[in-house]
């Protein structure tokens, strides 16, 4: 990526609504303004947006699931949580993807965000490509094909699940390619809890797949080992480290230092409406002009 970026964070012209939601969204706009401006300006490379967790975000507000409850979304929040397509095409013409993916695992939300962007379909040369299913297989797919044709393609991915859908091995597919990146990583919603306070971590597996780490170094990285002395001898007590959510910002963006050269050390947080962190919005690169720009979008957020 070129240093030259002139007005290279001019905030799109678009009126949006929401808190945490419309923060995540207009510091990905900001980003893909300004990608698009570097990217072209040369022609050689042919980009690919890939949104794996592109759903209509269909309401429904007579069956709020668990994890909406503990998001505390606003009705308007749920409305706006998957803006991210729209935004990415009302950019104004010459700021264009040549290929885009949109991958949801439900067929009716899909659905209904392809009847929302029939509009848009119509200034595009090349077709949107809607694909079901399991995000990691299609980022699989997607790794292939550009380790295939390694210097013609440079992908944007977003990833922003609710939950923690992703695997490592999905993620680390992505090595040596042309790929910048932006995760939604649950940090406070869903990661901590799982972190339990006692370290039964009942759900290990889970933890496992998402960090790429064994469950000992799990342990290592969120638990403390401490030795007590009691009327029946010394007792070792496992207590869980002090700020932990920002622990699992901190471990995750350090996973991915092994993948990408270039890391935001500070994601952006995410809060709900009573001040609580619940997600970070993580940024990888191996373009040094990238992740800068990503760290003024999210200092200036």
């Amino acid at each position: 990526m070129s240093r030259n970026s002139e007005n290279i964070l001019e905030k799109p012209k678009s009126e949006w609504g929401g808190i945490w939601t419309e923060k995540k969204l207009d510091a990905f706009a900001k980003y893909v303004s300004a990608y698009l401006r570097i990217m072209n300006r040369n022609k050689y490379w042919k980009t690919i947006y890939f949104d794996g967790f592109a759903g209509s975000g269909t309401r429904k507000s007579n069956c709020k699931s668990p994890i909406y409850r503990q998001l505390l979304l606003t009705e308007q929040e749920e409305r706006l949580y998957k803006g991210a397509a729209e935004r990415v095409l009302s950019l104004p013409d010459k700021l264009k993807f040549d290929y885009h993916y949109f991958i949801d695992s439900n067929e009716e939300s899909l659905n209904n965000l392809k009847d929302r962007l029939l509009d848009f379909q119509e200034s595009y040369q090349n077709q949107f490509q809607y694909r079901t299913g399991d995000c990691n297989q299609h980022l699989l797919d997607l790794s292939k094909a550009m380790k295939s044709n390694k210097n013609k393609y440079a992908s944007l991915v977003l990833l922003d699940p609710f939950g923690m859908q992703i695997s490592w091995d999905s993620i680390e597919s992505l090595k040596e390619t042309r790929t910048d990146i932006w995760i939604l990583i649950p940090t406070g919603v869903i990661v901590n809890r799982l972190l339990d306070k006692s370290c039964q971590l009942k759900n290990s597996k889970k933890l496992q797949s998402f960090f790429g780490l064994s469950k000992d170094e799990i342990i290592e990285y969120f638990y403390q080992k401490e030795v007590r002395s009691t009327l029946f001898g010394d007792e070792e007590v496992i207590t869980k480290v002090s700020k932990p959510i920002e622990k699992i910002a901190e471990l995750y963006s350090k996973r991915l230092k092994s993948i990408w050269k270039f890391v935001t050390d500070k994601p952006l947080r995410l809060e709900n409406s009573r001040g609580v962190p619940i997600f970070h919005f993580v940024f990888a690169s191996n373009h040094p002009a990238a992740v800068k720009i990503a760290k003024e979008i999210i200092k200036s957020s």
